[in-house]
């Protein structure tokens, strides 16, 4: 079971590869990992150091995994973080590259683009890559409030609209949207909430909110839900094991007083979660 994860690295820090690689290994996923940008630590910070690797090395990095003979094995390709249209369409033929190695392999796309507090934190022109080229390509699209906004060209503040948008991208070729934080008027404020969504219906699922903005927990979302329905098939089991692993992780890291996702921390967490939560037909 192998999964080419393509995002970005930090050295400090758990986003992009550093929150997605080691949760996938720790649920028995074998992780090709290719990063897009080597940064010390988040942009969150406002300082940072590093730079955005050039498209060209990153197509030869994954140019070399593809000559290793192993594709073939590949079970999905996950993406996050890309910074430039350049590296998007890198991401592309790879995962052109891989379906066409292994068919039955999935693309797993988090259509990184911002949120609802801080707005756009890419290049605006990706925003028109993801809908016209990124998301018919995707079987599964997992966006949060803002970035299922902007890709559906509508409002989602209630949770009819958050359904109607996620079907306008449903036809568009995904097979499920999982809305990563479902922030609508019939959520309280004090509740998080995970919407996913198919051809075939949609699920609710709804955890307490802890006093934490965790930088990060959509990259670890997108990951464990790859994770379970590649495991299970069902969008409603996934995004009930999803919802619990992210809000134990979350927890342990608050719990710890920590500024980072505390994910080894929480790494039984992940696949024996402690609490678990209802998760609801809505469609």
């Amino acid at each position: 079971m192998a999964i080419l994860s393509i995002q970005s690295a930090v050295a400090y820090g758990s986003v992009g590869n550093a929150a997605a690689v080691f949760p996938l290994q720790r649920l028995g996923f074998e992780v090709w990992r290719v990063d897009t940008v080597l940064f010390s630590n988040h942009t969150g910070y406002g300082a940072w150091r590093g730079t955005v690797l050039e498209p060209g090395l990153v197509r030869e990095i994954i140019r070399g995994i593809e000559e290793r003979g192993v594709l073939g094995r590949a079970e999905a390709v996950l993406s996050g973080y890309l910074g430039s249209v350049a590296l998007g369409r890198v991401l592309l033929d790879a995962v052109e590259r891989v379906k066409l190695a292994s068919p039955r392999a999935l693309y797993c796309c988090d259509p990184v683009l911002g949120d609802a507090d801080r707005g756009f934190f890419v290049k605006p022109e990706l925003a028109e890559f993801f809908a016209r080229e990124a998301v018919p390509m995707a079987d599964i699209l997992t966006p949060n409030r803002f970035e299922l906004e902007t890709l559906a060209g509508m409002r989602a503040g209630t949770m009819a609209a958050a359904q109607a948008a996620a079907d306008t991208l449903l036809a568009r070729g995904p097979r499920a949207v999982l809305v990563t934080s479902l922030d609508v008027a019939e959520i309280s404020a004090g509740t998080a909430a995970m919407l996913a969504a198919t051809r075939d219906g949609a699920w609710l699922v709804r955890t307490p909110r802890l006093p934490m903005v965790a930088n990060g927990a959509g990259d670890l979302t997108a990951a464990l839900f790859l994770a379970h329905f590649l495991r299970s098939g069902d969008a409603a089991a996934a995004v009930g094991e999803t919802a619990a692993g992210v809000h134990a992780v979350i927890a342990e890291t608050v719990r710890r007083g920590a500024a980072e996702l505390a994910i080894v921390s929480a790494q039984d967490s992940l696949d024996r979660p402690p609490q678990r939560f209802s998760v609801e037909r809505v469609r």
